[in-house]
């Protein structure tokens, strides 16, 4: 929303005595019956509840944004609904756990029901419970044409050792998912995956792969349906394996790599050590250094004695 089009739609919400009220980070909320309108400071606007589709088709499209969308996605945005392949990770911040790389398969039919489903971008899904469902939905829909690779941290940290890149092992990932994909669903035109700093990391590890296919990058690849369903997909799978890791300890390990999760670390090297740690956590963060400092030192003092 333009600030030109948030005048309209105020002016248009008050014509149609709609009733406004504050909202948190927001321009306003108005609300009429059961139709809801936020309209936010950064420019994004939702409509929802019983009766949005009518103010969005009759009020809303002609008279504030002057064109129809609702209903023509496939003709905006056609390319979302050809076929292809969408490949997204999760994991990769997250000290503890696997890191995991997903893809899914989309085409016409199959973006609208993953729209239909309420399928989006997995760090814009509430709740580990949401996500866990959303999966559920995504592989109902798509059946066998998805992928996850998940790598958990032993794994991870003998394949970063040799790849000693970040950038480098979640090319062979993703390429190792567009891989199973292409074998899944032959004659696929073309994959999509989020802009890696140096495009040419994943094209190099599709044409070591014999992987003959259109790859596109781009920011906010997740904005596309089938990048999304992958989040989704490897969401999920990051969430069990996580889940996984910690089974038998006194408490869930932790997501992320803040402070509550640096402490878990200090605490489980006190009692068990570098060694175990590996086969929980990724080595090369700074935490993982910052935790083990000590026990490097001691060894490299044995070493010189």
């Amino acid at each position: 929303m333009t600030e030109t089009q948030g005048k309209k739609l105020a002016n248009l919400l008050r014509e149609q005595d709609y009733e406004f009220a504050a909202l948190p980070y927001g321009h306003f909320r108005a609300t009429k019956g059961k139709c809801g309108v936020h309209y936010y400071q950064s420019g994004k606007l939702v409509i929802n509840g019983k009766g949005a589709r009518e103010f969005i088709e009759f009020l809303f499209e002609p008279l504030v944004l002057e064109e129809a969308r609702l209903g023509y996605e496939e003709e905006l945005n056609p390319a979302m609904y050809a076929p292809h392949f969408g490949v997204d990770e999760a994991g990769k911040g997250d000290f503890f756990g696997p890191l995991v790389i997903a893809g899914a398969y989309t085409d016409s039919a199959l973006a609208k029901a993953l729209t239909a489903a309420g399928v989006k971008d997995s760090k814009r899904v509430g709740s580990d419970r949401r996500t866990l469902e959303l999966e559920r939905e995504v592989r109902g829909i798509l059946g066998g044409k998805c992928d996850v690779v998940t790598v958990f941290p032993a794994k991870y940290n003998e394949l970063y050792g040799k790849f000693r890149n970040l950038n480098e092992m979640l090319a062979w990932g993703h390429s190792k998912v567009i891989e199973n994909l292409a074998l899944r669903v032959p004659g696929c035109p073309r994959a999509l995956s989020d802009q890696f700093a140096n495009p040419r990391v994943l094209e190099r590890q599709l044409a070591r792969r014999n992987v003959n296919i259109k790859l596109e990058q781009r920011t906010k690849a997740e904005a596309d349906i089938a990048v999304a369903a992958a989040s989704i997909l490897a969401r999920a799978a990051f969430l069990r394996g996580l889940e996984k890791l910690g089974d038998g300890l006194a408490k869930p390990l932790g997501k992320g790599a803040g402070a509550g999760v640096k402490a878990q670390a200090r605490e489980l090297f006190a009692a068990n050590g570098a060694d175990y740690l590996r086969t929980l956590a990724k080595a090369h963060f700074k935490t993982f250094r910052e935790v083990t400092a000590g026990e490097v030192e001691n060894r490299k003092q044995k070493t010189k004695s």
